[in-house]
């Protein structure tokens, strides 16, 4: 367990303590591997983006320092995941995608085929990324798992 001290201030922005003294406003977490190992290797960092405190693994810290850090990444790594393709308007791009997410339907703009990227992750052999054109970040975590429709629609684009 280390000396650092992680809190939040009035405006609800997180406030790291070091073991010198030194006291950081607005600390970021980031996640090195947030879709392979997202308890592993994370760092917070000031508003520059200077590391500050190194967490080999989240259980690295306190647990009332790890419940701050948990909510901080909820926040940041917002990344619905896609359960199902229901329509796309074209085979083409730009393309709209009518999608089922875990947090509801939606629709999403393909600009291009380079905006899917496979990962290549020990536990998600078959995963995708998708960017859409405003920048929003959408995980399939298996596409072999994905109705028989969804898995036709994404053929036409990888």
């Amino acid at each position: 367990m280390s000396n650092h001290v992680l809190t939040r201030n009035s405006f609800g922005h997180l406030v790291l303590t070091t073991p010198d003294g030194m006291v950081h406003e607005d600390v970021v977490p980031v996640r090195a591997f947030a879709l392979s190992a997202p308890d592993e290797g994370i760092a917070l960092v000031d508003r520059h983006g200077r590391e500050l405190w190194w967490l080999e693994q989240m259980a690295d810290c306190a647990p009332a320092a790890r419940t701050l850090i948990e909510e901080a990444l909820a926040e940041r790594d917002f990344m619905p995941e896609i359960l199902a393709i229901r329509k796309v308007s074209t085979y083409a791009t730009p393309s709209h995608w009518q999608v089922d997410t875990d947090r509801g339907p939606t629709t999403l703009t393909l600009k291009s085929e380079d905006d899917i990227r496979r990962l290549k992750s020990v536990g998600q052999p078959q995963g995708l990324l998708i960017a859409d054109s405003h920048g929003l970040q959408f995980l399939i975590r298996d596409r072999t798992q994905l109705d028989r429709a969804s898995q036709h629609f994404l053929s036409r684009f990888l």
